[in-house]
């Protein structure tokens, strides 16, 4: 398989997915004892992760973390947009310091794009919907790509660990792509590993909430921060933990620092052997990796490097388009767009594709399959709040009690009434965007 982060390709097997590119499945565990788990974790739409473990410790211990996310604005923004920013507004009720990258670079490079172009429709498409579905930007960090220099020197300097080999490899570059295009993933990467510089913050975990097509980006930057590091603490061909210096120069110093650190966590039977550029740990655990991993990372900028913690992310499902397709900002048809009035989106809804049976005394009979229909995922992913409310639709939809032109009815009302109360709040927020610009 291959993932193109600027391809239109669906994906349907997302298990195959987890398992050909290394993708942990976001299990029950990892949300069940969140505050409130939101509709998206708690229904299986967000099925896959790296590293969230890190994140999940951040939240039940009170500690800092950040989240990273962007826009591409190449297009109107949909209900497929709409699930980040749901994510990401359930994350900053839990604490997390928000940063919002506007990809205008990537627009450019891959979408043809000027950036003049791209500030217009990232204002009127995105972020007034961003203020209109509740978040403050007063709270966030948001900003343009091509206007952040920490951003762009951060991805320059970056590059230096990367090689054309791995970049083809990623993406499937050609002799024919442009530079801007293959220089825009490392400027995503500067977006993603920036928030963890001391003047954003610092290092902390940081989590990146995508669909699965952006895996590309997270698995470059998960390398490149780990490509930077000055200490790695991993489990040895023997089963020992170790904590090994990877550079070649202040390796006694970097050891001195690591060996005083290990101490002060009460690891004091260690064994350092300076000329493996190593402290052997007899007594640490698998458990023990991460915290010492966190530890070590924060004494790094003492000694030049970075420190960065590989980021984390999950991965949510696709909501299929109105049409059966992927819904698309370039299909009009597929999509229901933020600024779409209450008539439009009430027809597109009316000529959707259902699960239903070929005729009303065969859906009767033998019952509807709510798991292919596009209205019963819009009921799941943005409609429909109550779990034991949604099981009901499906339930009777699979019994054959619920017809398709009522579930329409239905997703055209609740849509209406979502539809108008984002156009009013969109109207208070052209005066907030005004005074934050």
């Amino acid at each position: 398989m291959k993932i193109d982060p600027w391809s239109s390709t669906t994906y349907q097997d997302y298990a195959r997915l987890r398992d050909e590119f290394g993708i942990q499945e976001f299990s029950e565990d990892l949300w069940r004892d969140l505050p409130h788990p939101h509709r998206l974790l708690r229904r299986g739409v967000v099925f896959g992760h790296r590293g969230f473990d890190r994140i999940h410790d951040a939240i039940q211990n009170k500690k800092p973390w950040a989240i990273l996310t962007g826009l591409m604005p190449s297009g109107r923004m949909h209900l497929g947009h709409k699930m980040v920013i749901d994510e990401v507004l359930y994350y900053q009720s839990l604490g997390a310091d928000i940063f919002i990258a506007v990809a205008d670079i990537e627009a450019y490079a891959t979408r043809g794009f000027t950036l003049e172009q791209t500030k217009d429709l990232a204002i009127q498409e995105y972020i007034l919907n961003y203020i209109a579905l509740g978040m403050d930007l007063t709270k966030c960090h948001l900003y343009f790509q091509s206007k952040h220099q920490d951003v762009k020197d951060l991805a320059f300097l970056l590059g230096k660990k990367v090689n054309w080999s791995q970049m083809v490899a990623t993406y499937g570059f050609e002799g024919s792509t442009n530079m801007a295009h293959i220089f825009s993933p490392l400027v995503q990467t500067g977006d993603i590993l920036h928030v963890q510089l001391k003047k954003f913050g610092g290092i902390r975990p940081t989590l990146v909430p995508v669909g699965v097509d952006q895996d590309p980006h997270i698995r470059l930057s998960r390398d490149i921060a780990q490509a930077h590091r000055l200490y790695n603490v991993t489990v040895t061909k023997d089963d020992k933990i170790g904590v090994f210096v990877k550079v070649d120069t202040q390796v006694k110093e970097l050891l001195d620092a690591a060996e005083k650190l290990l101490y002060d966590h009460r690891f004091t039977d260690l064994k350092r052997i300076t000329e493996y550029k190593a402290i052997y740990l007899p007594h640490a655990t698998e458990e023990d990796i991460t915290v010492l991993d966190e530890a070590l990372a924060r004494i790094e900028p003492s000694f030049q490097g970075y420190g960065f913690l590989q980021p984390a992310s999950t991965y949510h499902r696709f909501i299929t388009g109105l049409t059966g397709d992927k819904m698309s900002s370039s299909k009009p048809e597929s999509a229901i767009f933020l600024t779409d009035s209450p008539q439009e989106a009430k027809k597109k809804i009316m000529n959707a594709k259902t699960g239903g049976a070929v005729s009303l005394e065969e859906q009767k009979k033998s019952g509807g399959k709510p798991d292919e229909c596009m209205i019963y995922e819009l009921f799941l992913y943005h409609l429909i709040e109550d779990d034991n409310e949604l099981h009901t639709v499906y339930d009777s939809c699979k019994k054959g009690q619920l017809m398709c032109g009522n579930c329409k009815k239905r997703a055209a009302d609740l849509m209406e009434r979502f539809l108008l109360d984002l156009q009013e709040k969109r109207k208070n927020a052209l005066e907030q965007i005004k005074d934050y610009l």
